[in-house]
């Protein structure tokens, strides 16, 4: 079975990580959400908010689960026995950073290759991020736009 680990802190989930998912669906026979914990991290939506929030959005995507997980994504991927990352590239800066994590990942993982599949988002979703998203909710802006609708609190 092909299976993707798609890991992210996704605070909140934005039609920018919609439209990478959406689009490896078809190639893969599973695509795990994986929400990653860094506790030294302060999130905006607690995990079970942004859980619920993946749940919701691809509810109609019998191929995707969602997942949290502590440490490192290739421990994670290891431990369900997965051998690709999922990731989304909206700019040069995206790629030279996943690269290198990628790179690394690689490294690491001699035995067990697991190998990075970098998607492309769509151009009119290359500028959303989710610490935009933050931003503009933090100011009461209108951030419906930026975001599936499980999010529009």
């Amino acid at each position: 079975m092909r299976t993707a680990v798609f890991p992210g802190s996704f605070d909140p989930i934005t039609l920018g990580h919609y439209d990478i998912v959406e689009r490896a669906a078809p190639l893969f026979d599973k695509i795990v959400i994986a929400i990653g914990q860094n506790s030294q991290k302060k999130y905006m939506f607690s995990l079970e908010q942004r859980m619920e929030f993946i749940k919701k959005t691809f509810e109609n995507f019998p191929n995707v689960e969602v997942d949290h997980f502590e440490g490192l994504t290739i421990d994670y991927c290891h431990s369900k026995n997965v051998h690709f990352i999922l990731r989304g590239l909206r700019n040069p800066a995206d790629f030279e950073f996943e690269k290198a994590i990628a790179q690394t990942n690689r490294e690491l993982t001699k035995d067990n290759k697991i190998e990075t599949i970098f998607l492309l988002t769509s151009a009119g979703k290359s500028f959303i991020s989710s610490s935009i998203v933050r931003e503009i909710i933090s100011f009461n802006g209108d951030y419906e736009l930026l975001v599936p609708d499980a999010v529009r609190v």
